[in-house]
């Protein structure tokens, strides 16, 4: 893959970008923006998601950038950084050309998965986005957390005092592909049905093969290491995930779940795993970039 930093030109900060290392003229690409969670910022995320390690087998190109509010933890709250993440995809568009971007995903750890649920309900996502990838970063419909989850010593504050905003509610008015990861300690239980699904007519779930990996994830939460918990999340390990897919989805639409099993909120994803959601974004319809 070829990694740079890149400066975002309308607001003068920087994000990582990945792309082919021998990228063609006029090829058609895969386009994610890949969003941390709360408190962390674009480096460990570039860990965490590690779609990057795919780029060229993919033909993936993967922008990675850091909120700005960093008091007294880093998160995705202002509409500065909005405009910043406006400002990424049209950067992208234009370096490697609109017409070749067959789809375009928005991909999000935790407080990262829930903004990007809100941004999706946004005019300019609304009608750009081809498919949303939630990372431990809230479903559409139920999926109740775990009753102990949550940081060892409490949850971190917003600037300015008071709870961070909460995840939307209802279904977004949006045509798009939806796959939900998450680890197992995360959860309660995972329901057997999805609005999102009913919502394009798919099938009742299928049981997808289990993904199998022999190898660890790259990163954990180093901060609260030796005092964290199986739901927020221990050590990177080899393990298990287990997948459901919804089939027969109206217009191709890709719906998933996938469970990382014994697992917690901030184990980096191993090869296999995130090897196989890039298969199914793979799969899903794109198109939208064109259209706008």
């Amino acid at each position: 893959m070829a990694y740079e930093t890149v400066v975002e030109p309308k607001t003068d900060r920087k994000f990582y970008l990945d792309a082919p290392s021998d990228l063609r003229p006029g090829e058609k690409l895969t386009f994610i923006l890949s969003l941390h969670g709360g408190g962390s910022n674009g480096k460990w995320q570039h860990e965490y998601f590690p779609v990057a390690d795919f780029a060229d087998k993919y033909r993936l190109v993967i922008a990675t950038p850091t909120a700005a509010t960093t008091e007294p933890a880093r998160h995705w709250v202002s509409e500065a950084d909005d405009r910043y993440l406006e400002g990424i995809v049209e950067a992208v568009f234009a370096r490697f050309g609109k017409e070749n971007i067959r789809s375009f995903w928005l991909a999000g750890h935790s407080q990262g998965g829930m903004t990007s649920n809100r941004l999706i309900r946004t005019a300019y996502f609304k009608d750009r986005v081809d498919g949303w990838l939630s990372l431990s970063g809230g479903r559409i419909g139920p999926a109740t957390r775990a009753e102990n989850f949550g940081p060892p010593g409490g949850s971190r504050l917003r600037p300015g005092g008071g709870a961070l905003p909460q995840p939307p509610q209802g279904l977004p008015d949006i045509d798009m592909s939806f796959i939900y990861t998450t680890g197992e300690h995360e959860i309660a239980s995972l329901p057997e049905t999805s609005p999102w699904a009913e919502k394009y007519g798919a099938a009742q779930r299928q049981r997808l093969p289990d993904i199998v990996d022999d190898k660890a994830g790259k990163i954990y939460d180093t901060l609260r290491e030796g005092r964290s918990s199986k739901s927020w999340g221990l050590y990177p390990r080899p393990g298990t995930a287990q997948a459901w897919r919804y089939p027969n989805a109206r217009d191709g639409r890709v719906i998933a779940d996938v469970v990382r099993i014994d697992k917690g909120h901030t184990e980096g994803l191993e090869p296999n795993v995130t090897e196989a959601l890039i298969q199914l974004m793979m799969e899903a319809p794109g198109g939208k970039a064109l259209r706008v």
